[in-house]
């Protein structure tokens, strides 16, 4: 009897939370293909759907280009990322460079407000007479994930014992080697779900996108923003482009959640 009292509590806060999370979804769907003149009616739940919104954001407006300039910069932030982030989170777990100092370093790194970076990056991208491009935003956006990617990986290489790579180097390899071919295997899923964290973050990021760029380089975040104007909020377009912001996160977390909560989970200063 008291087991089926604690199944019932664990399946309603399961219902609960799911509730929660589906929710803001099944709203924006709703609000994306009502007609309208239902758009500010949320009682009306029976209506017949509408395509309109949708055929005016993907085919005469903007926002394919937009999303497409957010996984360009996604993208090669996490190449860049991941190229200098990996390097380090092994440097880290096995050499202990910089100790856990350094760490704690890397740690507040994630921490730095973006206001605080924002006139520095500012006058660095109008300087180098990058701004209002991509190149703007992707160097601003690889002071964020670079520390994040080298934090995540570090749990991931500290779980690869040392004596695989050390009896791969009595056996004749370098170290690069014994890297690649010993190290890099075993920390494969962790470098997934680090690119893909790191996607993310850069896909979502709005602060430094309104700041650093314009026109047709702008991004998926502030083209969704431009739906709020003096002149109103364009509610039913605004939910076709949040619709389309979502699928790309939430297809890859899907795909990546065991070894990100794993890639969570290993974090920590170890002595």
């Amino acid at each position: 009897m008291q087991k089926l009292g604690l199944n019932v509590i664990v399946y309603s806060l399961t219902t609960i939370a799911l509730f929660y999370v589906c929710f803001p979804f099944a709203w924006l769907m709703m609000t994306s293909v009502k007609p309208s003149s239902l758009i500010f009616r949320p009682d009306v739940l029976i209506f017949t759907p509408r395509m309109d919104s949708w055929i005016a954001v993907l085919f005469n407006s903007g926002v394919p280009g937009y999303a497409l300039n957010s996984i360009i910069v996604g993208v090669v932030t996490v190449i860049i990322s991941i190229g200098v982030g990996c390097p380090a989170a092994y440097s880290f777990s096995r050499f202990k460079t910089g100790g856990n100092k350094l760490r704690l370093v890397i740690l507040s790194a994630e921490m730095i407000p973006p206001a605080i970076l924002i006139v520095p990056l500012f006058l660095l991208a109008y300087k180098f007479r990058i701004l209002d491009s991509i190149w703007a935003l992707i160097a601003a956006h690889t002071t964020f994930i670079v520390p994040i990617i080298t934090w995540f990986l570090i749990g991931f290489f500290e779980e690869v014992p040392k004596e695989l790579e050390e009896q791969a180097m009595v056996d004749g390899l370098t170290r690069l080697k014994a890297f690649l071919w010993v190290v890099f295997p075993n920390i494969r899923p962790g470098l997934a779900a680090a690119a893909v964290f790191g996607f993310i973050l850069s896909w979502n990021d709005t602060f430094y996108a309104l700041m650093l760029t314009g026109g047709h380089s702008k991004t998926l975040p502030v083209a969704i923003a431009g739906y709020w104007t003096f002149r109103g909020v364009e509610i039913s377009k605004m939910a076709v482009a949040m619709l389309l912001s979502v699928i790309p996160a939430l297809t890859a977390m899907v795909f990546v959640q065991k070894h990100f909560i794993r890639g969570l989970g290993s974090q920590g200063i170890k002595g």
